[in-house]
């Protein structure tokens, strides 16, 4: 088997660049898989705002008016160390970090 695209994924995906591994069974098979994403701590991202959670909020639908893409809630359930984006907005009054992509340094940013 020839080895798998190491990124089917497109840029916007937050499997984007993880690479797939090949299993093979004892009985010869080879199955291709998705290797661990390992989530980046919230202090990799630069903040550029932060939203307070009301009743009704949504990961999907922040995303989309803070990134532009409703797809991205990743990102922010990222920034905020989050695993579960329905624990993101699971509480009013919660204050949600607005960030630039990882390893992306905002206004102010020495380095």
């Amino acid at each position: 088997m020839t080895s798998p695209d190491p990124s089917p994924y497109p840029r916007t995906s937050r499997y984007f660049g993880i690479p797939l591994g090949v299993h093979t069974t004892p009985g010869g098979t080879e199955v291709p898989y998705l290797r661990r994403r390992l989530v980046p701590l919230p202090a990799s991202f630069a903040a550029v705002g932060e939203h307070e959670v009301t009743e009704g909020d949504r990961a999907d639908l922040l995303a989309h008016r803070y990134l532009g893409d409703p797809e991205l809630w990743w990102r922010l359930a990222d920034a905020n160390g989050v695993i579960d984006p329905d624990e993101l907005t699971a509480t009013p009054g919660r204050r949600i970090r607005i960030t630039l992509p990882e390893g992306v340094t905002g206004p102010g940013s020495v380095g």
